[in-house]
Parts: structure tokens; C-alpha cells; sequence
């Protein structure tokens, strides 16, 4: 198939507040639904199936919240319901999302043979008239049609052919593919698409859609290669979200048109400096963060813990990187220390935290217990770093004694962090501190220590190791954003070093910043 001269649009279909949703572990009640609807019109995704109307009546509520909210407004996506080809699917449908000012119906009916005779025990002249009747009673009623051959790969081509020209005729607008139980490879749905746009009898501005499950981990590529075969709209949802293994991933579609449109000759409308904000919300929403290794979102997406990569990185990031940590909204990447890091990391970090002005003896000393240490941990954090320092001279301000926390389950019973504390000048101090969870107890001692007013807990990242807790806290100070990290087998504690960590930083960059202006 010849390459267009100038990159098709692709629209964007985002299904996480449908087919996301529907994973078991997943599921968000109407406010999580609004927020992150919110976020994805910020994201600019060109469709948003918020539900499945008939499914129950929270989902229908969601809808319409969804639609009285967002889909009013100038420039929001489309919204859009699934159905089933029955009219009470499509008379919920309509009113959910009455208030949008442009909907979407999206019908779907199983095409294979295996569906056929288990699901819908009709034979294929049934299954044309059912379709036809479905498409032709939904038009007028919402702005976009969509129909979907559930089961599409497995189906028969020359019946997946009639059904799909049964639904342009009847008025569809949009003919999705969806490989809806991961079976297919990347090379049959290039032909199958190749041979559905170029020989499906359908009006000009009808569009193939495809979407594709993960379940023998070949969404994206299956997307990709469906886009190439000619698919206009991809079907996707944030971190891959869906049933069983879930869906084709947003992030990784979209920034793999973005990165590569010299092969795809595609590219997508999505404001793609939002995937990372979109990415930690769901997370937030569900309880489910992206796994570390996870491609453009995980934690270790933009990680380097290898001397000879971040040498390289630290040189020029396009060494190691394809695209840039700002393109998704991330604000930089990350150099991890550990046992594989080189002395040019090591430099790096200790500049970032006010300590680069050590002498090549000092530093090769400290090098050496670096590397020492660091064959013991998985990781070396900053509180790691700052021991060694104290070994030289240099320790940090603060120095942890002592944590108690006291939790309850009544709704009087605020949760209360007390901690002591060493300060290299001020000596030991004991503070308590209050908050809505222990987190925010935590942060508001250390803030009572520092004598800070102006102090937010802003993210919490937790992780089990084998037998260690790590967590990495984000914080706003002072308007300035700093972060720590930590690792203990006791979690309390974990979250208290990871604090101290944070709060160190702020004093080392605040003392930097001193000096600099003295200078």
C-alpha cells in the first residue's frame, strides 16, 4: 500500500471510562468518572466513550454527568455510549447523553460464527436484518454512528464485508474491526484492513476504526499495522487499561505516531504534554499505577541506573532517548544510582543537591564507598548519599531519631505524626504534626520543624521490594517542588526518610541559592 504524501489525521477514541472501566480492579464511581473526563478533554482525545448506558443505572448517571458537564462546551469530544442492537440500548443511549452537544451511539454485534450460534443463536441473513434495523432506528437520534462487528478477526471475511456494508447503507459513520479477544498479529489485520477499506462498498465520509485487546501483548503493534491498512481511529484507553489483559495503550499509540511519522505517515490531535497527568489521575483514581517497566508512562520509561547510558545521556539525550520526557509532561529524566551508575551520574546528583564543589580526592573517596554501597542496595537514594556525605564532613541538616504515628477509625480520631529530630545547628527538636491521612501528618511535622507555612503534600509512590517498602514523595515548598525517596521494611518509617530526604533537598538547594546570590 503507497504511502500518502502528507501524514493522515487518525482520530483518537478513548474507551478507559468504558472498556477501561470494565477490568475487574478498575472500576470509578461518577465524580472519579467526571475528573477524569475532565483531564482527557484536556488531553484533546477526539472521541470519549464515557459507558455503557444500559449496562446499570450508575453508568447512565455517569454519562450524563459526564455530558451536562463536558459535552456542552466548545471544542470537547465527542461523547459516546455503547449499545447492543436492541431498542431499550438505544432509547438509554439517548437520554444519557442528551445534554452533549455532539454524541456518538457505538452498536455492536458479534459477526463470527462462534457468536452467532452461542450468543445470538441466529443464522447470517438474521444477523443482516438485525444490524440494518439497529443502524436505521438509531439514525437521527445521536450525531455519529459507530458500528462494531464484535469478534471481527475471527470472523468470516466475506460475511464481515456484508455486515459492514449493511451498516454503512443503513447510515454508520464509523466501521470498527475490534479484535476483541487479542488473537490476531499484526500482519493478518494489515491485510484484512488493506482489503476492508479498499473493497467495502461504503459513502466517502465513513471511517474504519480499529480496536484491539492485549492478550497475547500485541495491541499497539496490531493498532499500528490497522493504521497502516488504513484505519482512521484508533480505539485505546490510558495505561492500557480493559478486560483481561486490556487494551491497545493511548500513550504508546499516540507517541509512536508521534515519534515515527516518517513510517506510519499518521499522526494524532492529542495535546500529548497531558499523557503523563492523565496517566498518574487514572492511577490516583483506581489505585492502580502503571507498572515500572511500563513503555512512556512507567517509572522507569525516562530511567537510567547504567554509567555507560547515562554518560550518554548526560552528554545529549537523544543518545538513549527517543523522544523527550517534556513531550508527554514529565518534567526531566531520571538518572537512578545503583550499582551499574558511573561517576558522571554520581556528579550529577550531587550537583543537584548543592554538594558539587567536592574536590577530584574527595570525590573519588566518596566514589569508592558509593560503589561499595551500592552492591548492597537496589538502589541509592539521597538519604544514602547524604550518610556518606556526613562520613566526609558534609552531612545533611536533618537527621531522623524518632517517628510515632497514631491512627483511628473514627472520623474524630485526626491521624498524628510525632517526630524527633537532629538539625546540624539547632539541635534536637520534637514536633507533631495533623493531616487528613498519615502522609499529610508526616509532612505537616516536618513542616512544623522547618518552620515552614507554606508546605503541601502534592504525590505519594509506593512500592513493595521483595521485603522493603519504597516510597518517593512529591512536595510544594515555598512554591519550589521537591521530591525524596526511601526504602525500609517498616513503611512508617519508609514514608518519614523519604520526608527527611525531601526536606534535606529543600535546605541544600536553599543554601545553594544563598550563596549564589552572595557570590
Amino acid at each position: 500500500m503507497s504511502q500518502p504524501s502528507e501524514p493522515r489525521q487518525i482520530a483518537i477514541f478513548d474507551t478507559s471510562l468504558r472498556d477501561g472501566e470494565q477490568a475487574p480492579g478498575f472500576s470509578m464511581n461518577t465524580s472519579q468518572k467526571l475528573k477524569l473526563a475532565h483531564a482527557l478533554a484536556k488531553l484533546k482525545v477526539d472521541v470519549m466513550e464515557v459507558g455503557f448506558a444500559a449496562a446499570s443505572p450508575g453508568d447512565a448517571e455517569a454519562i450524563h454527568a459526564i455530558a451536562s458537564e463536558i459535552g456542552y462546551q466548545p471544542g470537547a469530544p465527542v461523547l459516546c455510549s455503547l449499545a447492543r442492537c436492541t431498542e431499550g440500548d438505544l432509547e438509554a443511549a439517548k437520554r444519557a447523553l442528551a445534554p452533549a452537544h455532539r454524541s456518538r451511539l457505538h452498536l455492536f454485534f458479534g459477526t463470527s460464527d462462534l457468536h452467532l450460534a452461542a450468543k445470538h443463536q441466529m443464522d447470517k441473513p438474521q444477523a443482516l436484518e438485525t444490524i440494518e434495523r439497529a443502524v436505521r432506528m438509531a439514525k437521527g437520534n445521536f450525531t455519529q454512528i459507530e458500528f462494531s462487528a464484535e469478534d471481527a478477526l475471527r470472523t468470516d471475511p466475506a460475511f464481515l464485508k456484508e455486515a459492514l456494508e449493511c451498516a454503512a447503507e443503513a447510515g454508520a459513520d464509523v466501521l470498527n474491526l475490534p479484535d476483541t479477544v487479542g488473537y490476531t498479529s499484526p500482519e493478518e489485520i494489515y491485510a484484512l484492513f488493506a482489503d476492508m477499506t479498499a473493497n467495502v462498498a461504503r459513502p466517502d465520509h465513513v471511517v474504519f476504526s480499529t480496536h484491539n485487546h492485549n492478550d497475547l501483548g500485541m495491541a499497539v503493534a496490531n493498532s499500528l499495522a490497522a493504521v497502516r491498512g488504513g484505519a482512521g481511529q484508533v480505539e485505546c484507553t490510558i495505561n492500557g487499561i480493559g478486560e483481561r489483559a486490556g487494551n491497545c495503550a493511548l500513550e504508546e499509540v499516540v507517541m509512536a505516531l508521534k515519534t515515527r511519522p516518517d513510517h506510519y505517515a499518521a499522526t494524532s490531535g492529542v495535546e500529548t504534554r497531558e499523557i503523563y497527568a492523565v496517566s498518574r489521575l487514572l492511577g490516583e483514581v483506581t489505585g492502580n499505577a502503571p507498572p515500572r517497566n511500563k513503555a512512556i508512562v512507567g517509572r522507569n520509561a525516562f530511567a537510567h541506573e547504567a554509567g555507560i547510558h547515562q554518560h550518554g545521556v548526560l552528554a545529549d539525550p537523544r543518545t538513549y532517548e527517543i523522544m523527550s520526557p517534556a513531550d508527554i509532561g514529565l518534567p526531566s529524566n531520571a538518572l537512578v544510582l545503583g550499582k551499574h551508575s558511573g561517576k558522571h551520574a554520581l556528579r550529577a546528583r550531587l550537583e543537584a543537591l548543592g554538594q558539587g564543589e567536592l574536590g577530584d580526592n574527595r570525590f573519588e573517596k566518596l566514589y569508592a564507598d558509593f560503589k561499595r554501597l551500592a552492591d548492597t542496595k537496589r538502589e541509592v537514594t539521597d538519604n544514602d548519599l547524604c550518610d556518606l556525605l556526613a562520613e566526609d564532613g558534609r552531612g545533611h541538616a536533618w537527621e531522623l531519631v524518632r517517628v510515632e504515628m497514631r491512627t483511628g477509625t473514627k472520623a474524630s480520631e485526626r491521624p498524628t505524626a510525632k517526630l524527633t529530630l537532629d538539625h546540624a545547628t539547632r539541635g534536637r527538636l520534637t514536633t507533631i504534626g495533623h493531616g487528613t491521612g498519615p502522609f499529610e501528618a508526616l509532612t505537616d511535622a516536618f513542616c512544623v520543624a522547618a518552620e515552614i507555612e507554606t508546605g503541601t503534600l502534592e504525590s505519594v509512590d509506593a512500592h513493595q521490594l521483595s521485603r522493603e517498602m519504597e516510597i518517593e514523595v512529591g512536595l510544594m515548598v515555598d512554591g519550589v517542588a521537591i521530591s525524596g525517596r526511601s526504602q525500609h521494611t517498616d513503611v512508617v518509617v519508609a514514608a518519614a526518610e523519604a520526608l527527611l530526604a525531601a526536606f534535606n533537598n529543600h535546605e541544600r538547594l536553599s543554601h545553594a541559592a544563598k550563596f549564589a546570590d552572595a557570590a
